[in-house]
């Protein structure tokens, strides 16, 4: 097997103190998973065992939420995002959420409303959607550098997309302003001072498909490796998974691109510590540079490592999912999506492999779960990796080659 090393940095969480969040809990994560269910072709997204992953890699098991599956929209994120607007439609209108219905809201006369978010694509994608689905207006912004398709994507559903020249935090600030100046209904899934509501009610959203994952996995799972931009999924989703494991049970680790690795210096500080510049990584869904203050203090206390990577983890991780060792399920995932299972495959490529499975805490006895958060949202981009070998390995330091 060939042996290389991808530039990787792990931090071990000094701030872990195992308190969970009674907000991102068991309690409103099955009330929003309630909700998801009602939904028109709402389905559970697969969870595979990768068996013969797991084998090469030395631990028990490996399972891969596949959220390309996510009502069509290729990604998880419509869970928080229709969620959310639904909350605040039924605030605004006095209708009581267990009663909710796309359909009946669409042909009420009731007045439109207008919602108004920043994207990295899916988010947006997700806000349309359900903009779309309820009969009202949505526009979207984007940070500059988005692709075209992933604009495409989002117009197509009705919705206005609007691409700046800023950076992605700066557009959440654009986004803001613009909508306070027309009365638009901010759907954000990052918080500031007097704006916690709506980006709660997201994060509680996400949370759905942990509870699908853990219905699905036969045993608990000891790891779990969770992506993060600004943090929002990643939160929710650990705040479902500690209440029903606990936090010391659970290895939990953030991966983020070393561009935007907000979240791993927060954890190394102990405080929220932003990342600024443009944060040109191939993974957008991630490239964001200042950690959600809602979800931080969770991350901080039930997070046992934060690791900051190259793009080149995600794009292996792209090509290990998209071809598998014989008998795993072929899973096609994104530049986001496919980041936590690129460290695992860089760890069992690593000419050090057994030194960080031991700081990572796994062992033949670890079962590991990973959520591929896209699928192949940007067409083009996932060709030239997958297929063309774009940030490749070859720039790597590969320290030896043998058979095995």
């Amino acid at each position: 097997m060939s042996r290389f090393t991808i530039p990787m940095n792990i931090a071990d969480n000094g701030w872990f103190n195992g308190q969970g969040m009674a907000l991102f809990s068991r309690e409103p994560a099955l009330k929003a998973r309630a909700f998801h269910q009602q939904l028109p072709g709402y389905q559970p997204t697969p969870l595979y065992a990768m068996n013969a992953f797991a084998k090469a890699l030395g631990v028990s098991q490996v399972w891969v939420k596949d959220e390309s599956r996510r009502f069509g929209l290729n990604a998880f994120k419509m869970l928080g995002g229709a969620y959310a607007i639904a909350r605040l439609y039924c605030q605004k209108y006095q209708i009581d959420i267990n009663n909710f219905s796309f359909e009946q809201c669409r042909n009420s006369p009731r007045e439109k409303m207008t919602f108004a978010t920043t994207t990295d694509g899916n988010h947006g994608r997700g806000v349309a959607w359900a903009a779309k689905e309820l009969g009202q207006h949505a526009v979207i912004y984007m940070p500059k550098g988005s692709s075209q398709e992933r604009v495409d994507h989002i117009t197509r559903l009705g919705a206005e997309c609007i691409v700046t020249d800023m950076n992605y935090d700066d557009t959440v600030r654009l986004t803001e302003r613009t909508a306070t100046e027309h009365g638009w209904e901010v759907v954000q899934d990052t918080a500031w001072e007097g704006y916690t509501e709506i980006p709660t009610w997201i994060m509680q959203g996400y949370a759905t498909l942990a509870v699908e994952a853990a219905e699905q996995m036969p045993v608990a799972p000891t790891h779990v490796f969770l992506q993060a931009g600004v943090g929002a999924m990643a939160a929710g989703v650990l705040g479902y998974l500690v209440d029903v494991y606990g936090a010391e049970k659970l290895h939990s680790v953030i991966v983020e691109p070393d561009r935007a690795d907000c979240l791993y210096r927060s954890g190394r500080s102990g405080t929220i510590t932003p990342v600024g510049g443009d944060m040109n990584t191939i993974m957008a869904g991630l490239a964001c540079g200042e950690p959600n203050p809602l979800g931080w203090p969770l991350l901080r206390n039930c997070a046992h490592q934060f690791i900051s990577c190259d793009d080149r983890v995600a794009a292996l991780g792209m090509r290990v999912l998209g071809n598998p060792l014989q008998g795993d399920t072929p899973v096609i995932s994104g530049e986001s999506g496919a980041v936590t299972m690129g460290v695992l495959a860089a760890v069992m490529f690593h000419p050090q492999k057994q030194d960080l499975m031991q700081q990572l805490g796994l062992d033949e006895s670890s079962r590991i779960l990973l959520i591929s958060t896209e699928g192949d949202t940007d067409v083009q981009h996932y060709r030239e990796v997958v297929w063309e070998g774009k940030h490749s390995i070859s720039g790597c330091n590969n320290q030896e080659h043998q058979h095995g």
